[in-house]
Protein backbone atom coordinates (compact mmCIF):
# COMPACT_ATOMS: atom_id res chain seq x y z
CA UNK A 1 0.00 0.00 0.00
CA UNK A 2 2.88 2.39 0.75
CA UNK A 3 5.28 1.37 -1.98
CA UNK A 4 6.16 4.45 -4.00
CA UNK A 5 8.86 5.46 -6.43
CA UNK A 6 10.78 6.74 -3.41
CA UNK A 7 10.73 3.42 -1.55
CA UNK A 8 11.84 1.71 -4.74
CA UNK A 9 14.60 4.25 -5.35
CA UNK A 10 16.03 4.01 -1.82
CA UNK A 11 15.25 0.36 -1.06
CA UNK A 12 13.20 1.18 2.06
CA UNK A 13 9.94 -0.31 3.35
CA UNK A 14 8.05 2.89 4.16
CA UNK A 15 8.24 6.32 2.48
CA UNK A 16 9.40 8.02 5.69
CA UNK A 17 12.71 9.88 6.02
CA UNK A 18 14.23 11.29 9.19
CA UNK A 19 15.40 14.90 8.95
CA UNK A 20 19.03 16.00 9.35
CA UNK A 21 18.70 17.34 12.94
CA UNK A 22 22.20 18.68 13.57
CA UNK A 23 23.67 17.52 16.91
CA UNK A 24 20.89 14.92 17.26
CA UNK A 25 21.05 12.83 14.07
CA UNK A 26 23.66 10.31 15.15
CA UNK A 27 23.70 6.59 14.37
CA UNK A 28 21.73 6.02 17.59
CA UNK A 29 18.67 7.75 16.16
CA UNK A 30 19.27 7.11 12.46
CA UNK A 31 19.75 3.36 12.84
CA UNK A 32 16.46 3.09 14.73
CA UNK A 33 14.66 4.81 11.84
CA UNK A 34 16.28 2.56 9.24
CA UNK A 35 15.57 -0.54 11.31
CA UNK A 36 11.89 0.49 11.54
CA UNK A 37 11.59 0.65 7.75
CA UNK A 38 12.29 4.33 7.07
CA UNK A 39 15.47 6.07 6.00
CA UNK A 40 17.63 7.16 8.91
CA UNK A 41 19.89 10.15 8.34
CA UNK A 42 23.20 11.03 9.99
CA UNK A 43 24.02 14.74 10.23
CA UNK A 44 27.58 15.13 8.94
CA UNK A 45 28.20 18.52 10.59
CA UNK A 46 27.53 16.95 13.98
CA UNK A 47 31.01 15.45 13.75
CA UNK A 48 34.06 17.74 14.03
CA UNK A 49 36.38 15.99 11.58
CA UNK A 50 36.46 13.40 8.85
CA UNK A 51 37.56 10.50 11.03
CA UNK A 52 34.82 10.97 13.61
CA UNK A 53 32.27 11.06 10.77
CA UNK A 54 33.81 7.94 9.25
CA UNK A 55 33.55 6.12 12.57
CA UNK A 56 29.89 7.11 12.88
CA UNK A 57 29.09 5.83 9.39
CA UNK A 58 30.76 2.52 10.20
CA UNK A 59 28.92 2.34 13.51
CA UNK A 60 25.70 2.92 11.59
CA UNK A 61 26.48 -0.10 9.43
CA UNK A 62 27.05 -2.19 12.56
CA UNK A 63 23.68 -1.12 13.93
CA UNK A 64 21.62 -1.72 10.78
CA UNK A 65 21.95 -3.50 7.46
CA UNK A 66 19.18 -1.35 6.00
CA UNK A 67 19.71 1.70 3.77
CA UNK A 68 20.58 5.01 5.42
CA UNK A 69 21.68 8.48 4.40
CA UNK A 70 24.02 11.28 5.43
CA UNK A 71 22.91 14.92 5.46
CA UNK A 72 25.39 17.41 3.99
CA UNK A 73 24.38 20.97 4.83
CA UNK A 74 26.42 23.30 2.65
CA UNK A 75 26.28 26.43 4.75
CA UNK A 76 29.68 27.71 5.95
CA UNK A 77 30.19 27.91 9.70
CA UNK A 78 31.48 31.27 10.86
CA UNK A 79 34.47 29.86 12.70
CA UNK A 80 35.38 26.78 10.65
CA UNK A 81 34.52 27.67 7.08
CA UNK A 82 32.98 25.39 4.48
CA UNK A 83 33.64 21.69 5.18
CA UNK A 84 31.81 20.40 2.10
CA UNK A 85 34.83 18.98 0.29
CA UNK A 86 36.20 17.28 3.38
CA UNK A 87 32.86 15.65 4.19
CA UNK A 88 32.20 14.68 0.59
CA UNK A 89 35.48 12.75 0.44
CA UNK A 90 34.40 10.63 3.40
CA UNK A 91 30.95 9.98 1.93
CA UNK A 92 32.48 8.84 -1.36
CA UNK A 93 35.11 6.69 0.32
CA UNK A 94 32.54 5.04 2.57
CA UNK A 95 30.05 4.71 -0.31
CA UNK A 96 27.07 5.74 1.77
CA UNK A 97 23.80 4.72 0.06
CA UNK A 98 22.12 8.15 0.12
CA UNK A 99 23.29 11.75 0.46
CA UNK A 100 20.89 14.57 1.32
CA UNK A 101 22.18 18.04 0.48
CA UNK A 102 20.84 21.47 1.38
CA UNK A 103 21.98 25.08 1.52
CA UNK A 104 23.26 25.53 -2.04
CA UNK A 105 23.36 23.62 -5.31
CA UNK A 106 25.21 20.28 -5.24
CA UNK A 107 25.89 20.56 -8.99
CA UNK A 108 29.73 20.48 -8.72
CA UNK A 109 29.75 16.96 -7.32
CA UNK A 110 26.59 15.31 -8.69
CA UNK A 111 28.60 13.25 -11.16
CA UNK A 112 30.94 12.01 -8.43
CA UNK A 113 27.95 10.75 -6.47
CA UNK A 114 26.57 9.01 -9.54
CA UNK A 115 29.95 7.43 -10.28
CA UNK A 116 29.86 5.93 -6.78
CA UNK A 117 26.21 4.82 -7.17
CA UNK A 118 25.08 7.15 -4.37
CA UNK A 119 21.50 8.45 -4.51
CA UNK A 120 21.13 12.22 -4.14
CA UNK A 121 18.22 13.95 -2.39
CA UNK A 122 18.37 17.73 -2.47
CA UNK A 123 16.30 19.63 0.11
CA UNK A 124 14.79 22.94 -1.00
CA UNK A 125 12.21 25.51 0.21
CA UNK A 126 10.78 26.47 -3.19
CA UNK A 127 9.70 25.02 -6.53
CA UNK A 128 12.26 27.01 -8.51
CA UNK A 129 15.08 25.42 -6.55
CA UNK A 130 13.44 22.01 -6.91
CA UNK A 131 13.41 22.38 -10.70
CA UNK A 132 17.09 23.32 -10.63
CA UNK A 133 17.89 20.24 -8.56
CA UNK A 134 16.11 18.02 -11.07
CA UNK A 135 17.94 19.65 -13.98
CA UNK A 136 21.38 18.93 -12.49
CA UNK A 137 20.63 15.27 -11.80
CA UNK A 138 19.19 14.91 -8.30
CA UNK A 139 17.40 11.58 -7.82
CA UNK A 140 14.69 13.10 -5.60
CA UNK A 141 13.80 16.45 -4.07
CA UNK A 142 12.62 17.16 -0.53
CA UNK A 143 10.53 20.33 -0.44
CA UNK A 144 9.84 21.96 2.93
CA UNK A 145 7.05 24.41 3.63
CA UNK A 146 6.53 27.34 5.97
CA UNK A 147 5.55 25.05 8.87
CA UNK A 148 8.86 23.19 9.02
CA UNK A 149 11.44 23.43 11.78
CA UNK A 150 14.86 24.61 10.67
CA UNK A 151 15.01 26.55 7.43
CA UNK A 152 11.70 27.07 5.54
CA UNK A 153 13.12 29.63 3.12
CA UNK A 154 12.25 33.27 2.52
CA UNK A 155 8.95 32.92 0.63
CA UNK A 156 6.60 31.88 3.49
CA UNK A 157 4.67 29.36 1.36
CA UNK A 158 2.97 26.50 3.17
CA UNK A 159 3.43 22.80 2.50
CA UNK A 160 -0.19 22.52 1.39
CA UNK A 161 0.69 24.70 -1.61
CA UNK A 162 4.32 23.71 -2.22
CA UNK A 163 3.78 19.96 -2.37
CA UNK A 164 1.29 19.86 -5.27
CA UNK A 165 3.18 22.60 -7.11
CA UNK A 166 6.40 20.63 -6.92
CA UNK A 167 4.73 17.31 -7.71
CA UNK A 168 3.13 18.63 -10.89
CA UNK A 169 6.33 20.38 -11.97
CA UNK A 170 8.88 17.59 -11.54
CA UNK A 171 9.44 14.13 -12.96
CA UNK A 172 11.60 12.88 -10.08
CA UNK A 173 10.06 11.85 -6.73
CA UNK A 174 9.04 14.66 -4.38
CA UNK A 175 9.42 14.27 -0.61
CA UNK A 176 7.16 16.46 1.52
CA UNK A 177 8.37 18.22 4.67
CA UNK A 178 6.80 20.70 7.06
CA UNK A 179 3.84 20.07 9.38
CA UNK A 180 4.00 16.27 9.15
CA UNK A 181 4.05 14.22 12.36
CA UNK A 182 1.61 11.33 11.96
CA UNK A 183 -0.36 9.11 9.58
CA UNK A 184 -2.71 11.93 8.67
CA UNK A 185 0.21 13.97 7.40
CA UNK A 186 1.57 11.01 5.45
CA UNK A 187 -1.75 10.40 3.68
CA UNK A 188 -2.17 14.11 2.99
CA UNK A 189 1.32 14.36 1.48
CA UNK A 190 0.70 11.36 -0.77
CA UNK A 191 -2.66 12.79 -1.81
CA UNK A 192 -0.95 16.04 -2.78
CA UNK A 193 1.41 14.16 -5.06
CA UNK A 194 4.46 13.49 -2.88
CA UNK A 195 6.13 10.07 -2.88
CA UNK A 196 7.19 10.24 0.75
CA UNK A 197 7.68 12.49 3.78
CA UNK A 198 10.60 13.84 5.78
CA UNK A 199 10.10 14.50 9.52
CA UNK A 200 12.41 16.23 11.97
CA UNK A 201 10.47 17.47 14.99
CA UNK A 202 8.58 14.18 15.44
CA UNK A 203 11.83 12.26 15.72
CA UNK A 204 13.21 14.68 18.33
CA UNK A 205 10.46 13.40 20.62
CA UNK A 206 11.56 9.77 20.52
CA UNK A 207 13.36 7.60 23.04
CA UNK A 208 16.37 7.16 20.75
CA UNK A 209 16.94 10.87 20.15
CA UNK A 210 20.01 11.96 22.19
CA UNK A 211 18.57 15.36 23.20
CA UNK A 212 18.53 16.00 26.95
CA UNK A 213 15.23 14.97 28.62
CA UNK A 214 14.61 18.62 29.62
CA UNK A 215 14.69 19.65 25.94
CA UNK A 216 12.26 16.90 25.03
CA UNK A 217 9.96 17.94 27.87
CA UNK A 218 10.06 21.56 26.63
CA UNK A 219 9.02 20.38 23.14
CA UNK A 220 6.34 18.13 24.60
CA UNK A 221 4.71 21.08 26.42
CA UNK A 222 4.81 23.27 23.31
CA UNK A 223 1.76 24.14 21.26
CA UNK A 224 1.63 24.88 17.55
CA UNK A 225 1.91 28.58 18.39
CA UNK A 226 5.13 28.16 20.39
CA UNK A 227 7.57 28.46 17.50
CA UNK A 228 8.90 31.61 15.84
CA UNK A 229 10.93 32.75 12.84
CA UNK A 230 14.35 34.33 13.27
CA UNK A 231 17.39 35.13 11.07
CA UNK A 232 15.37 36.77 8.31
CA UNK A 233 17.76 39.73 8.44
CA UNK A 234 20.63 37.48 7.28
CA UNK A 235 18.43 35.71 4.70
CA UNK A 236 18.68 32.41 6.54
CA UNK A 237 15.20 32.18 8.06
CA UNK A 238 14.88 29.59 10.80
CA UNK A 239 11.81 28.30 12.63
CA UNK A 240 12.74 27.60 16.24
CA UNK A 241 11.09 26.98 19.58
CA UNK A 242 10.06 30.23 21.24
CA UNK A 243 12.44 30.77 24.15
CA UNK A 244 14.70 33.44 25.65
CA UNK A 245 17.49 32.95 23.10
CA UNK A 246 15.08 33.20 20.16
CA UNK A 247 13.44 36.33 21.55
CA UNK A 248 16.85 37.95 22.08
CA UNK A 249 17.85 37.06 18.52
CA UNK A 250 14.73 38.66 17.05
CA UNK A 251 15.24 41.78 19.16
CA UNK A 252 18.86 42.05 17.99
CA UNK A 253 17.77 41.70 14.37
CA UNK A 254 15.20 44.46 14.77
CA UNK A 255 18.03 46.70 15.99
CA UNK A 256 20.22 45.89 12.97
CA UNK A 257 22.69 43.44 14.54
CA UNK A 258 25.49 42.07 12.35
CA UNK A 259 26.04 38.37 11.71
CA UNK A 260 28.99 38.38 14.11
CA UNK A 261 26.80 39.90 16.82
CA UNK A 262 23.99 37.40 16.16
CA UNK A 263 26.43 34.51 16.43
CA UNK A 264 26.76 35.24 20.15
CA UNK A 265 23.23 33.85 20.45
CA UNK A 266 22.59 31.61 17.41
CA UNK A 267 25.91 29.74 17.22
CA UNK A 268 25.57 26.03 16.56
CA UNK A 269 28.06 25.28 19.32
CA UNK A 270 25.74 26.92 21.84
CA UNK A 271 22.87 24.72 20.66
CA UNK A 272 25.05 21.62 20.88
CA UNK A 273 25.98 22.36 24.49
CA UNK A 274 22.39 23.24 25.40
CA UNK A 275 21.11 19.95 23.96
CA UNK A 276 23.59 18.14 26.19
CA UNK A 277 23.02 20.19 29.37
CA UNK A 278 19.25 20.53 29.03
CA UNK A 279 19.38 24.34 28.94
CA UNK A 280 15.99 25.10 27.39
CA UNK A 281 16.41 28.89 27.26
CA UNK A 282 20.08 29.56 26.47
CA UNK A 283 20.24 28.52 22.81
CA UNK A 284 18.05 28.20 19.73
CA UNK A 285 16.45 24.87 18.81
CA UNK A 286 14.88 24.11 15.43
CA UNK A 287 11.23 23.15 15.90
CA UNK A 288 8.32 22.82 13.48
CA UNK A 289 4.71 23.87 14.05
CA UNK A 290 3.74 20.18 14.08
CA UNK A 291 5.11 20.11 17.64
CA UNK A 292 1.52 20.90 18.63
CA UNK A 293 0.45 17.51 17.27
CA UNK A 294 2.90 15.53 19.42
CA UNK A 295 1.80 14.54 22.92
CA UNK A 296 4.01 11.61 23.86
CA UNK A 297 7.62 10.43 23.65
CA UNK A 298 7.74 7.02 21.99
CA UNK A 299 10.29 4.73 20.44
CA UNK A 300 11.10 5.32 16.78
CA UNK A 301 9.56 1.96 15.93
CA UNK A 302 6.31 2.90 17.65
CA UNK A 303 6.20 6.25 15.84
CA UNK A 304 6.62 4.71 12.40
CA UNK A 305 4.35 1.73 12.99
CA UNK A 306 1.59 3.96 14.38
CA UNK A 307 1.93 6.28 11.41
CA UNK A 308 1.46 3.40 9.00
CA UNK A 309 -1.48 1.95 10.96
CA UNK A 310 -3.18 5.33 11.11
CA UNK A 311 -2.58 5.94 7.42
CA UNK A 312 -4.12 2.57 6.54
CA UNK A 313 -7.21 3.30 8.64
CA UNK A 314 -7.62 6.70 6.97
CA UNK A 315 -7.32 5.23 3.49
CA UNK A 316 -9.84 2.50 4.31
CA UNK A 317 -12.26 5.08 5.67
CA UNK A 318 -11.88 7.24 2.59
CA UNK A 319 -12.39 4.24 0.32
CA UNK A 320 -15.55 3.36 2.22
CA UNK A 321 -16.87 6.90 1.86
CA UNK A 322 -16.24 6.78 -1.87
CA UNK A 323 -18.09 3.44 -2.16
CA UNK A 324 -21.04 4.82 -0.25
Amino acid sequence: MFETRLTQLLGIKYPIIQGGLQWLATSQLASAVSEAGGLGMISSLTFPDRESLRREIRLMRERTKNPFGVNLSMLPELTKGDRTEEILEVLLEERVPVVETSGRSPEPFVQKLKDHHIKLIHKVPSVRFAKKAESIGADAVAIVGFECGGHPGMDDVTSLVLIPLASQSLRIPVIAGGGIADGRGLVAALALGAEGVVMGTRFVLTEECPAHPAIKERFLRARETDTMLIQRSIRNVARVIRNKAAEITLSMEEKGATLEELMTVISGQMSKEAYQRGDTEGAIFACGQCVGLIHEIKSVKEVIEEMIREARVILQRLNQKIKN
